[in-house]
Protein backbone atom coordinates (compact mmCIF):
# COMPACT_ATOMS: atom_id res chain seq x y z
CA UNK A 1 0.00 0.00 0.00
CA UNK A 2 2.98 2.40 0.78
CA UNK A 3 4.46 1.52 -2.76
CA UNK A 4 0.87 2.69 -4.05
CA UNK A 5 1.22 5.87 -2.51
CA UNK A 6 4.72 6.70 -3.38
CA UNK A 7 3.88 5.92 -7.06
CA UNK A 8 0.74 8.39 -6.79
CA UNK A 9 2.97 10.95 -5.22
CA UNK A 10 5.20 10.95 -8.38
CA UNK A 11 2.61 13.04 -9.90
CA UNK A 12 2.68 16.18 -7.63
CA UNK A 13 5.08 18.43 -7.64
CA UNK A 14 5.70 18.52 -3.59
CA UNK A 15 7.37 15.24 -4.02
CA UNK A 16 9.63 16.44 -6.51
CA UNK A 17 10.04 19.78 -4.50
CA UNK A 18 11.34 17.61 -1.34
CA UNK A 19 13.53 15.34 -3.51
CA UNK A 20 15.34 18.41 -5.91
CA UNK A 21 15.98 20.06 -2.44
CA UNK A 22 18.30 17.81 -1.56
CA UNK A 23 20.94 18.44 -5.07
CA UNK A 24 22.78 20.68 -5.16
CA UNK A 25 22.82 20.74 -9.08
CA UNK A 26 26.16 18.83 -9.74
CA UNK A 27 24.79 15.13 -10.05
CA UNK A 28 21.07 14.32 -11.06
CA UNK A 29 19.12 13.07 -7.84
CA UNK A 30 16.93 11.02 -10.51
CA UNK A 31 18.64 10.53 -14.09
CA UNK A 32 15.25 8.35 -14.85
CA UNK A 33 16.40 4.93 -16.00
CA UNK A 34 18.36 5.53 -19.22
CA UNK A 35 21.53 8.07 -19.55
CA UNK A 36 22.21 9.93 -22.48
CA UNK A 37 25.19 7.18 -23.65
CA UNK A 38 22.52 4.57 -23.24
CA UNK A 39 20.19 6.33 -25.38
CA UNK A 40 22.89 8.16 -27.95
CA UNK A 41 21.87 5.70 -30.81
CA UNK A 42 18.09 6.35 -30.02
CA UNK A 43 18.64 10.11 -30.49
CA UNK A 44 21.13 9.47 -33.14
CA UNK A 45 18.61 7.77 -35.53
CA UNK A 46 15.48 9.51 -34.45
CA UNK A 47 17.09 13.43 -33.35
CA UNK A 48 20.43 13.72 -35.22
CA UNK A 49 19.89 12.29 -38.38
CA UNK A 50 16.93 12.96 -39.13
CA UNK A 51 15.91 15.51 -42.01
CA UNK A 52 15.20 19.29 -40.63
CA UNK A 53 16.31 18.73 -36.99
CA UNK A 54 20.05 18.72 -37.10
CA UNK A 55 22.00 21.79 -35.27
CA UNK A 56 22.30 23.53 -37.77
CA UNK A 57 18.45 23.66 -38.65
CA UNK A 58 17.96 25.06 -34.87
CA UNK A 59 15.18 22.85 -33.75
CA UNK A 60 13.14 24.02 -31.01
CA UNK A 61 13.41 21.49 -28.66
CA UNK A 62 10.89 20.86 -25.21
CA UNK A 63 12.26 18.78 -22.82
CA UNK A 64 9.04 17.89 -20.74
CA UNK A 65 9.32 17.11 -16.69
CA UNK A 66 13.32 17.80 -17.11
CA UNK A 67 13.79 18.01 -13.63
CA UNK A 68 17.96 17.66 -13.50
CA UNK A 69 18.44 15.42 -15.99
CA UNK A 70 22.28 15.91 -17.86
CA UNK A 71 20.64 15.19 -21.48
CA UNK A 72 20.01 19.19 -22.54
CA UNK A 73 23.53 19.87 -21.19
CA UNK A 74 24.77 16.68 -23.77
CA UNK A 75 22.34 18.15 -26.74
CA UNK A 76 23.69 21.44 -26.13
CA UNK A 77 27.38 19.83 -26.20
CA UNK A 78 26.15 19.24 -29.83
CA UNK A 79 25.34 22.33 -30.37
CA UNK A 80 21.46 22.30 -30.12
CA UNK A 81 20.73 25.94 -29.05
CA UNK A 82 16.81 26.00 -29.13
CA UNK A 83 16.44 24.31 -26.05
CA UNK A 84 13.08 25.04 -23.48
CA UNK A 85 13.17 22.27 -20.51
CA UNK A 86 9.93 22.44 -18.63
CA UNK A 87 8.94 21.45 -15.06
CA UNK A 88 6.62 21.99 -12.39
CA UNK A 89 9.10 22.10 -9.69
CA UNK A 90 10.19 25.50 -8.90
CA UNK A 91 12.77 24.05 -6.66
CA UNK A 92 14.67 22.18 -9.42
CA UNK A 93 14.15 24.90 -12.42
CA UNK A 94 16.03 27.59 -9.67
CA UNK A 95 18.91 25.17 -9.29
CA UNK A 96 19.28 24.22 -12.94
CA UNK A 97 19.03 27.94 -14.00
CA UNK A 98 21.50 28.62 -11.10
CA UNK A 99 24.18 25.97 -12.33
CA UNK A 100 24.14 25.81 -16.01
CA UNK A 101 23.37 28.98 -16.96
CA UNK A 102 26.35 28.74 -19.41
CA UNK A 103 24.73 26.42 -21.72
CA UNK A 104 21.23 28.86 -23.01
CA UNK A 105 19.14 26.35 -22.19
CA UNK A 106 16.18 27.86 -20.89
CA UNK A 107 14.68 26.13 -18.10
CA UNK A 108 10.50 27.45 -17.04
CA UNK A 109 8.24 26.47 -14.29
CA UNK A 110 5.25 24.88 -16.17
CA UNK A 111 2.69 22.34 -15.52
CA UNK A 112 3.41 19.64 -18.72
CA UNK A 113 -0.60 18.78 -18.70
CA UNK A 114 -1.29 22.42 -18.72
CA UNK A 115 1.34 24.63 -21.18
CA UNK A 116 -0.47 28.06 -21.64
CA UNK A 117 2.42 29.84 -22.06
CA UNK A 118 3.46 27.35 -25.35
CA UNK A 119 2.07 28.46 -28.79
CA UNK A 120 0.01 25.90 -30.55
CA UNK A 121 2.32 23.98 -33.32
CA UNK A 122 5.91 25.47 -32.17
CA UNK A 123 7.97 22.78 -31.35
CA UNK A 124 9.83 20.53 -33.59
CA UNK A 125 11.17 18.09 -31.05
CA UNK A 126 9.40 17.35 -27.47
CA UNK A 127 11.14 14.55 -25.19
CA UNK A 128 10.09 12.64 -22.63
CA UNK A 129 11.88 10.20 -20.03
CA UNK A 130 10.02 8.95 -17.45
CA UNK A 131 7.08 12.06 -17.28
CA UNK A 132 4.54 10.96 -18.44
CA UNK A 133 5.69 6.97 -16.71
CA UNK A 134 5.49 9.28 -13.09
CA UNK A 135 1.66 9.93 -14.48
CA UNK A 136 0.62 6.05 -13.90
CA UNK A 137 -0.13 4.35 -10.68
CA UNK A 138 -2.58 1.30 -10.04
CA UNK A 139 -3.30 -0.96 -12.07
CA UNK A 140 -1.99 -1.38 -15.39
CA UNK A 141 -4.78 -2.91 -16.73
CA UNK A 142 -7.73 -0.87 -15.96
CA UNK A 143 -5.44 2.56 -14.60
CA UNK A 144 -7.67 4.58 -12.22
CA UNK A 145 -9.19 7.86 -13.83
CA UNK A 146 -6.93 10.07 -12.20
CA UNK A 147 -4.49 8.38 -14.53
CA UNK A 148 -5.99 8.78 -17.59
CA UNK A 149 -6.92 12.06 -16.70
CA UNK A 150 -3.37 13.19 -16.34
CA UNK A 151 -1.99 11.08 -19.31
CA UNK A 152 -4.68 12.39 -21.52
CA UNK A 153 -4.20 16.09 -20.65
CA UNK A 154 -0.49 15.58 -21.02
CA UNK A 155 -0.92 14.23 -24.32
CA UNK A 156 -2.99 16.61 -25.74
CA UNK A 157 -1.00 19.04 -24.73
CA UNK A 158 2.04 17.85 -26.51
CA UNK A 159 0.19 16.90 -29.22
CA UNK A 160 -1.14 20.80 -29.22
CA UNK A 161 2.15 22.33 -29.26
CA UNK A 162 4.31 19.91 -31.64
CA UNK A 163 4.70 21.44 -34.92
CA UNK A 164 3.20 19.20 -37.54
CA UNK A 165 6.47 17.51 -38.93
CA UNK A 166 7.43 17.44 -35.10
CA UNK A 167 9.03 14.87 -33.26
CA UNK A 168 7.86 13.24 -29.92
CA UNK A 169 10.35 11.10 -28.73
CA UNK A 170 9.34 9.19 -25.51
CA UNK A 171 11.48 6.11 -23.12
CA UNK A 172 10.15 4.34 -20.98
CA UNK A 173 10.51 0.84 -19.28
CA UNK A 174 6.48 0.37 -19.11
CA UNK A 175 5.51 -2.77 -20.98
CA UNK A 176 3.79 -1.86 -25.23
CA UNK A 177 1.12 -3.42 -24.78
CA UNK A 178 0.11 -1.65 -21.18
CA UNK A 179 1.24 2.31 -22.87
CA UNK A 180 -0.86 1.94 -26.37
CA UNK A 181 -4.43 2.62 -24.82
CA UNK A 182 -2.52 5.60 -22.60
CA UNK A 183 -0.75 6.81 -25.74
CA UNK A 184 -3.49 7.29 -27.54
CA UNK A 185 -6.47 8.76 -25.51
CA UNK A 186 -9.67 9.88 -27.43
CA UNK A 187 -9.56 12.47 -29.47
CA UNK A 188 -5.97 12.44 -30.68
CA UNK A 189 -4.55 10.20 -33.69
CA UNK A 190 -0.56 9.63 -33.47
CA UNK A 191 1.32 7.65 -35.62
CA UNK A 192 3.61 6.25 -33.24
CA UNK A 193 6.91 3.54 -34.02
CA UNK A 194 7.97 1.33 -31.25
CA UNK A 195 11.81 0.37 -30.84
CA UNK A 196 13.14 -1.73 -28.24
CA UNK A 197 16.32 -0.63 -26.72
CA UNK A 198 18.72 -3.32 -25.63
CA UNK A 199 21.91 -3.35 -23.92
CA UNK A 200 20.48 -3.72 -20.34
CA UNK A 201 20.19 -7.27 -19.38
CA UNK A 202 17.47 -8.74 -19.27
CA UNK A 203 14.95 -5.82 -18.77
CA UNK A 204 14.25 -3.98 -22.22
CA UNK A 205 13.32 -0.32 -22.24
CA UNK A 206 11.37 1.00 -25.05
CA UNK A 207 11.76 4.51 -27.33
CA UNK A 208 8.86 5.81 -29.33
CA UNK A 209 8.72 7.63 -32.30
CA UNK A 210 5.49 9.72 -32.26
CA UNK A 211 3.78 11.77 -34.47
CA UNK A 212 0.79 13.38 -35.75
CA UNK A 213 -1.28 11.73 -38.08
CA UNK A 214 -1.79 14.18 -41.29
CA UNK A 215 -3.79 13.94 -44.22
CA UNK A 216 -0.99 15.66 -46.05
CA UNK A 217 2.21 14.83 -47.97
CA UNK A 218 5.17 12.61 -46.27
CA UNK A 219 7.30 13.95 -44.00
CA UNK A 220 11.00 14.99 -46.19
CA UNK A 221 8.32 14.93 -49.43
CA UNK A 222 8.71 18.55 -50.77
CA UNK A 223 5.69 19.69 -53.67
CA UNK A 224 6.90 21.27 -57.05
CA UNK A 225 4.17 23.62 -57.64
CA UNK A 226 6.27 24.57 -61.30
CA UNK A 227 6.47 20.94 -62.25
CA UNK A 228 3.09 20.45 -61.25
CA UNK A 229 2.14 23.06 -63.55
CA UNK A 230 3.77 21.58 -66.79
CA UNK A 231 2.30 18.41 -66.18
CA UNK A 232 -1.24 20.21 -65.80
CA UNK A 233 -0.65 22.01 -69.01
CA UNK A 234 0.77 19.01 -70.82
CA UNK A 235 -2.59 17.05 -69.41
CA UNK A 236 -4.67 20.02 -70.62
CA UNK A 237 -3.13 19.97 -74.41
CA UNK A 238 -3.85 16.29 -74.45
CA UNK A 239 -7.53 16.86 -73.94
CA UNK A 240 -7.85 19.42 -76.33
CA UNK A 241 -6.28 17.35 -78.92
CA UNK A 242 -8.55 14.55 -78.93
CA UNK A 243 -11.52 16.97 -78.43
CA UNK A 244 -9.59 18.15 -81.79
CA UNK A 245 -9.36 14.55 -83.00
CA UNK A 246 -13.05 13.34 -82.13
CA UNK A 247 -14.69 16.58 -84.05
CA UNK A 248 -12.60 15.77 -86.66
CA UNK A 249 -13.97 12.67 -86.55
CA UNK A 250 -17.28 13.37 -86.38
CA UNK A 251 -16.71 16.05 -89.64
CA UNK A 252 -15.26 13.52 -91.97
CA UNK A 253 -18.14 10.78 -91.33
CA UNK A 254 -20.47 13.25 -92.21
CA UNK A 255 -18.73 14.04 -95.05
CA UNK A 256 -18.69 10.72 -96.24
CA UNK A 257 -22.09 10.14 -95.78
CA UNK A 258 -23.22 13.44 -97.81
CA UNK A 259 -20.54 11.45 -100.62
CA UNK A 260 -22.19 8.21 -100.41
CA UNK A 261 -24.73 8.46 -103.38
CA UNK A 262 -22.33 10.13 -105.85
CA UNK A 263 -20.19 7.31 -105.43
CA UNK A 264 -22.63 4.81 -105.85
CA UNK A 265 -23.35 6.04 -109.22
CA UNK A 266 -19.71 6.02 -109.79
CA UNK A 267 -19.78 2.51 -109.12
CA UNK A 268 -22.89 1.67 -111.17
CA UNK A 269 -21.29 3.25 -113.97
CA UNK A 270 -18.11 0.69 -114.14
CA UNK A 271 -20.48 -1.80 -113.74
CA UNK A 272 -22.52 -1.11 -116.66
CA UNK A 273 -25.99 -0.61 -115.09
Amino acid sequence: MAAAADDRALSHASFWDDRYSQSDGSAPTHEWFRSFSALESFFEANLFSSPGHAPGDRPLILHLGSGDSTIPIEFAARSYDRQLCADFSSTVVKIMKEKHAQYGIEWRLMDVRDMQCMEDSSVDIAFDKGTLDAMIHGSPWSPPQEVRDNTSAYLKEVHRVLKDNGRFLYVTFRQPHFMKPLLNPEGLDWDVQLQVLGDSGSFDYYGYLIRKKLATKPEGVEVDVALINVYKDMLLFHLKTVVLFEKSQFVLHVALDALKPSMAEVVSSFNGT
